[in-house]
């Protein structure tokens, strides 16, 4: 008997760690991220770039469009170097512990990390104390996911 009670409470301890976790995307219907911008381009271009359909490619359940083969490589080779933090959310209304669209025309690259924001008042605001908003931001995000992620 204390061996199928072992094995009952194995299992209930056991289960949590294998339990999908929830994700949050900042996506369209059909899951397409940064609104068609393409991901690489901030990196390489140091501007937004809109992608095509025809170069595309999935990662974290987010679809992704690149204005060239060679930046969909680029981005298939290491896709979380290029995806948006913060699933795509407006970076300082995460550091205000708010999910906020974004306009995909303001960004900025920040520890290596793409940062999207609703708005250029948005982005100076965030600019005001980066590296303090940014901490914030990713202190938020864990609770924004568990509270609005699937």
């Amino acid at each position: 008997m204390s061996k199928l009670a072992l094995l009952i409470l194995s299992v209930f301890v056991a289960f949590p760690l294998v339990a999908q976790t929830k994700s949050l995307l900042n996506v369209d219907k059909s899951n397409l991220a940064i609104q068609g911008y393409d991901p690489v381009a901030y990196f390489t271009d140091n501007k937004p770039v809109k992608g095509k359909a025809e170069f595309n490619s999935t990662y974290s359940g987010a679809l992704y469009y690149f204005a060239s083969a060679e930046h969909k490589a680029e981005f298939d080779k290491d896709p979380a170097k290029y995806e948006p933090a913060f699933g795509g959310y407006c970076a300082y209304g995460v550091s205000k512990n708010k999910l906020v669209e974004i306009d995909p025309e303001v960004f900025q690259i920040m520890d290596g990390r793409l940062l999207l924001q609703y708005s250029k008042g948005a982005r100076s605001n965030f600019n005001k104390d980066p590296e303090g908003n940014l901490a914030k931001a990713k202190a938020n995000w864990p609770g924004l996911v568990n509270k609005s992620g699937k």
